[in-house]
């Protein structure tokens, strides 16, 4: 989930950036806006790809433990 987050994120602050959407704001600096989602668009990919890579190594141990037949 945060994979997909990241990469929208990237997405959404390289338009931005690029000014394939030419938004007339003056209270909004779009280019710093997309430079900031950018950013966290990365930290999400970042962070989710450690966040996997964790879990993948982690291992389960099993015991099975034979106590002989069973006395009635």
């Amino acid at each position: 989930m945060a994979i997909g987050l990241g990469i929208v994120l990237v997405v959404a602050g390289l338009v931005l950036v690029l000014d394939v959407i030419n938004w007339d704001t003056t209270a909004v600096d779009t280019e710093m806006l997309g430079w900031i989602l950018v950013a966290a668009g990365v930290l999400a990919l970042l962070l989710s790809l450690l966040v996997n890579h964790q879990r993948s190594r982690t291992t389960v141990v099993e015991e099975h433990r034979n106590l002989g037949p069973r006395e009635r």
